[in-house]
């Protein structure tokens, strides 16, 4: 582990950014098996930064800070790879299909995450701290939301960009304002996009899932099935409104 920096946050395990976009793409997987999901989120816990001092104040600065770290590394399928992956579907079947795999995804995530709160003995207990272990989910949850929303966007013929700063402006602007990117923002516009207004809201929302995240914590898998229903409806929700935003 590396020396922890003044401001009291160390960084995590992740020395390349591969690793990082590895495990969030391998996250957003539907179809995986509980163990592998808690595996997985325990990887997530190591790769992110993290402090060595939590109260609830932190641990939501912590959450915004790292979303916005995560944001430029979240894999996006352009139009193509997801029309070979799902078979030439297009058009609004093939946005109902990313939404629901993308909520299975973050019910999975909620589920593995009551899991690991459920049988804490069996991973270190620096990473099941609640406000690490509430706050791993909720970057994951979010970074499976974001991948979804900048794949809807390649469904509906509008890609975002594809690397770097404006790539995460996008995608979290989106996300804050639970709308499709509008296509004709002048040449700078998406970068600009996320003003003070637009990073007050992003962190506002991500106050209110973090919260939201807070019953994964129930005692025994009391949890691990409220974090997962609660995580999916939300993410259908997101996921439908801005496939009908796009539809437009």
């Amino acid at each position: 582990m590396s020396a922890p920096d003044p401001t009291g946050v160390e960084r995590g395990e992740q020395d390349a950014d591969g690793g990082l976009s590895a495990t969030l793409d391998a996250l957003s997987v539907p179809a995986l098996v509980p163990a592998q999901r808690r595996g997985l989120v325990r990887q997530l816990a190591r790769q992110l930064p993290r402090r060595r001092r939590w109260h609830p104040r932190t641990a939501m600065r912590w959450v915004v800070d790292t979303v916005g770290e995560v944001a430029p590394h979240v894999p996006v399928r352009d139009l193509a790879t997801l029309q070979d992956h799902y078979r030439g579907l297009a058009g609004p079947a093939l946005a109902e299909r990313l939404v629901r795999n993308a909520a299975l995804a973050t019910a999975g995530v909620g589920a593995a995450c009551g899991g690991l709160a459920a049988v804490k003995w069996t991973v270190p207990p620096t990473l099941l701290a609640a406000p690490v272990l509430v706050g791993a989910e909720t970057v994951a949850v979010v970074a499976i939301e974001l991948k979804l929303i900048g794949e809807l966007h390649a469904a509906h013929g509008a890609p975002l960009p594809t690397t770097g700063a404006q790539k995460a402006a996008a995608l979290l602007g989106s996300w804050a304002h639970q709308r499709g990117v509008n296509p004709l923002l002048p040449a700078g516009g998406i970068s600009v996009a996320l003003g003070a207004t637009a990073r007050k809201e992003l962190a506002d929302r991500l106050v209110r899932r973090f919260g939201r995240n807070l019953p994964t914590l129930a005692p025994l898998l009391a949890g691990a099935a409220i974090g997962s229903y609660l995580n999916q409806r939300a993410t259908r929700t997101l996921g439908r409104t801005i496939a009908t935003d796009l539809a437009r």
